[in-house]
Order: structure tokens, then sequence, then C-alpha cells
């Protein structure tokens, strides 16, 4: 307890300090400082703090711009877009100057979500490899510090780091690799803002204003209105289990015997799942820094309420883009990979329903979803394959950032479905040169089929030219089909480009979490 307000004290200290209306010299945020990147071809948003009235001029390569700070000491300017990749010249001067050092132009992206976007390059698959390998000096990577905030913050802590075998193991394996591809791929510089935390659900990464315009999102925020309330309680109650188990922890050790577990904090007013927190305090403070969009890795702790989250992910979607300024930016996120034990019959499944409605998202302008439903761990949440699904996020940009029309960057998705007698032809979207089973001789597997009375029996499943038939002797007239429908499917229908096929169900039938909120 002890520790984590002194951690609390000293973050709100530091950023108290940039709040403060007292400002002798120009001040900038932490996103802007020395190896940044900046975004090519975009106007330059700089922000920062001075005294009031003082005269800011902003630099970048030939370009410049000034303002003058508010009364408050805010001051915003606004750099015509530069296009050279650097290494550029950037000045903010005041009645001081401000050099920012070692400065590129390249593309900028977010990398955020929950524990497997966090997830660092020395616990994914070859770390001592992939870190001595990591000399890419026009990647730079920015690593906010987890912060919880109940009102949005001017400030984050954070600063920006060349990429090398040094700095390389502790930031997001994710988007590490999907860094380094578009860096091979496009020979532009490459800018990771990782915000991230483990663990943690969307709705703490939306902003409020946005939360409560949104009805079927306001079950979050009566359930958190209770918890923010009883917040005084909810802290002495667990001080009370504190001492109690310190004296059980004594006895233990005094009699030789195994000490007890200590309590756990449950839910309270500064948890970093409550509504709005981490966009407070971790991407409100990035906001209006000039972007090319963002990736996003995140999905397990809302599984339990996938419905809810076919509202949820597209908001906060379109709430960062509106609060970004900056149009539909691209978002490409990752699909929940494959976890837990393996099922031997069909059944519902709430992770299967989270990753529809992770493709259901898809209908949101300029997003992608890399799937990668083959490459999980059935025992680990966190699989250690992260250079493949930086791999596919990247395969996206550049289809669609980059204009390389030739790559395939999606696995097969499912179109449309008609019946013939018992079986089922199903088409398919992004065949990329062809439907094939991954495995040499392998049987397509997967498949799941019903009749009007919703009871899934394992199919029989083979490829057609670029249509899937499906049926089973138990279903005479099929009604649905469902594929890859579980928490850790068994399935392996690809296209010919190596790329995985979405899960997929044809019927609109109740799902377990449908009434979840």
């Amino acid at each position: 307890m002890k520790k984590l307000n002194l951690f609390r004290l000293s973050m709100a200290t530091a950023l108290m300090a940039i709040s403060t209306s007292a400002f002798a010299d120009v001040k900038l945020p932490s996103i802007i400082g020395d190896n940044m990147v900046l975004q090519q071809g975009k106007e330059l948003p700089f922000w920062g703090w001075a005294d009031a009235g003082e005269k800011v001029t902003v630099t970048v390569g030939e370009k410049s711009a000034s303002t003058t700070a508010g009364d408050d000491g805010k001051w915003m300017v606004k750099v015509p877009a530069v296009d050279a990749f650097g290494p550029i010249a950037v000045t903010v001067a005041g009645n001081n100057s401000i050099e920012v050092q070692n400065v590129l132009v390249g593309n900028n992206w977010v990398c955020g979500g929950q524990s497997n976007m966090e997830w660092p390059v020395v616990k994914s698959n070859n770390p001592d490899e992939e870190i001595a390998n990591a000399d890419y000096p026009q990647i730079r990577m920015f690593k906010a510090v987890h912060t919880v905030a109940a009102e949005p913050q001017k400030d984050v802590v954070g600063n920006w780091v060349v990429c090398s075998p040094d700095t390389v193991a502790l930031h997001s394996a994710v988007g590490y690799f999907f860094g380094r591809e578009l860096l091979k791929r496009t020979e532009q510089p490459v800018g990771l803002i990782e915000s991230n935390w483990g663990g943690t659900p969307a709705e703490s990464w939306t902003s409020m204003d946005k939360m409560k315009s949104v009805d079927e999102l306001q079950p979050i925020l009566d359930r958190w209105d209770g918890i923010i309330a009883n917040h005084d309680s909810i802290m002495k109650k667990y001080e009370e289990q504190i001492t109690a188990w310190k004296a059980k922890v004594a006895a233990a050790k005094e009699a030789g015997e195994k000490e007890p577990g200590k309590p756990r904090l449950g839910y309270h007013a500064n948890h970093h799942h409550r509504p709005s927190s981490l966009y407070n305090g971790m991407i409100h403070p990035l906001v209006p820094f000039a972007i090319q969009g963002a990736i996003w890795y995140q999905g397990e702790s809302n599984a339990g309420r996938a419905y809810q989250y076919r509202t949820l992910f597209p908001e906060m979607i379109t709430n960062w883009r509106e609060k970004w300024g900056q149009g539909d930016f691209p978002f490409y996120f990752v699909q929940l990979a494959n976890f837990m034990a393996v099922e031997d019959k069909p059944v519902d499944s709430a992770w299967a329903e989270l990753r529809e409605a992770q493709s259901m998202t898809l209908s949101l302008p300029n997003t992608g979803q890399a799937v990668i439903i083959d490459i999980g761990e059935a025992k680990d949440i966190h699989p250690k394959n992260k250079q493949d699904v930086g791999y596919r996020l990247a395969l996206i940009a550049l289809h669609d950032v980059f204009g390389k029309t030739d790559v395939v960057y999606s696995g097969p998705t499912y179109k449309s479905m008609e019946v013939e007698g018992k079986e089922a032809h199903l088409q398919f979207d992004h065949v990329g040169g062809g439907l094939v089973a991954k495995g040499d001789g392998e049987e397509l597997k997967g498949f799941a089929i019903a009749g009007e009375d919703q009871k899934f029996y394992w199919a029989d499943a083979r490829i057609e030219g670029d249509t899937v038939i499906v049926s089973s002797d138990e279903v005479s007239v099929p009604v649905s089909v469902r594929y890859a429908w579980a928490n850790n499917p068994i399935c392996n229908l690809f296209n010919e480009a190596g790329l995985p096929a979405s899960p997929f169900r044809t019927d609109e039938w109740k799902g377990i979490t449908a009434d979840s909120k």
C-alpha cells in the first residue's frame, strides 16, 4: 500500500510540476523530445507551456510557425508538412530556446492494448538472437509509463529512444516486429509510441465523454459509480485484511509453517480498469501528436462481455480518431489467438464471440485485422510468437498505407453460403491465390454444422476451387456453419499466401455473452 501510494504521489508531483502556470521557460510535453520521429506528409502540431503572452516559434527544417501563449501559459502551433526523412533540425524558441536533437521524419504508430501488446522482445521467441540483431537506428520507440488518472492529464512520463541491442529488450515485441518489417519494406523511419497496460479492458482506454454518450455502455459506468462511491470503505477493509495477514505471516514463521498468500486489492477508485482512467493518463497526453495510425492487441479482458464489445471497440476507435483530429487514420488490430483446452465437440465460446466482435469492427473505414488463430498456446495467454503477429499487422499497412497492392494482407474471410441438399457451399474473400488445408495431405478441420435445432456436429469439409463444401450425416438440412468457433479450435483453412482464415459463423443465434454488461 505504502509503495503504491508513494508511486502515485511521485507521478502526481511530476505532472503537477508541468501543469503549473509559472512557466519561466518554454516547456514541451514528453512526446516531443530528442530522438523522436515526426510524421511525414502531415501538418505537425507542437504544443507546450510558457509565460502568458510569450511568443513561441517552432522551426522544423526550413518551415516554421509562431503563436503566443495564452493566459494559462498553454500554446500550440501547427508546422506545415515535412517530407524529408532527416535527420532534421527542430527548434522551439520563446524566452529560451530548445533544440530537439536527432529527429527523423517518417511514420508514427501508436501501439495500444493490454499485455500481449506490452509483451517485451526479451520474452518472445528467440530473444537473444532478436535483441542482438536489433540494430535499427531508424526505428525510434517511446514508452508511456503506466498512469491512472481520473481526469485528462497534460503529460505522461516517457522518452524516445533509438532502437538498438541495448534498448529494445523491454519494448513491445509486436510493435518492434511490426516496425522492423515496415522499415525493411519501405526504408522509411518508424516511430513506435507504446501506450499499453496488461490486463486492461477497452473502456479504460476510452474517454469519459465518449463513454457517457453511448447508451449501451452505461452499465459499465453504473457499475463503477458504485465502486468509486465505496472507495474509502474498500481501502479500509483492505488495510484490515493486510493487518490480519501480517499477523498470520508472523505466526506461520514462528510455527515453521507455510505463509498464507497476501490478500489482493480488488477494484477501487484508482484501479486501472476504471473507465477512461488510461485514456486520461496515457492517451490524452499524446494528442494531437501527428501519427500515421495505430496498432492494437487487446480483448482478453473483455471476452466475457463480447456482445458489448461490438459497440465498445468501434466506439473507442472512433473516439481516438475524433480526439486526434487527423481523420480516419489507419487502425489495425489483432484478433485473439487460440487459447485454453481443446474441446472434443462443438461448444459455445466467449472467446469466439469476442473474435466475432473484432471482425465486425472491420465495418469501420480504414481498419484491418491480423488473424492469429494458428499461433496461440493452449496453456499460455501470452503466445511467444510475436514475430508473426507484427508481420501480419505490417502486411495490412504495406497494402493499405504504402500502396503495395501485390501484398496479400489477409487470410480467407467468410463471404456467403448457399445450401444444396445436405451440403453447405461457402464462398470466401481474400483467397490469396487459392484455398488450402494447411498440412501435407491434411483434411479440412474446424468446421461444424447445424440444422434448425441449433445442435452442432463436427462436419466433413472439402475444397473445390474457391469454395468450401461442408456436410454431416447428422444434419439433413443445413442452416448454419461455424468455423474455428472455440476458445482453442483445431482448424487449418489457409490461403496460398500462408495466412489463416478468420473464425466465423453463418448464423446470428444468441450467444453466451449476449446479456453480459
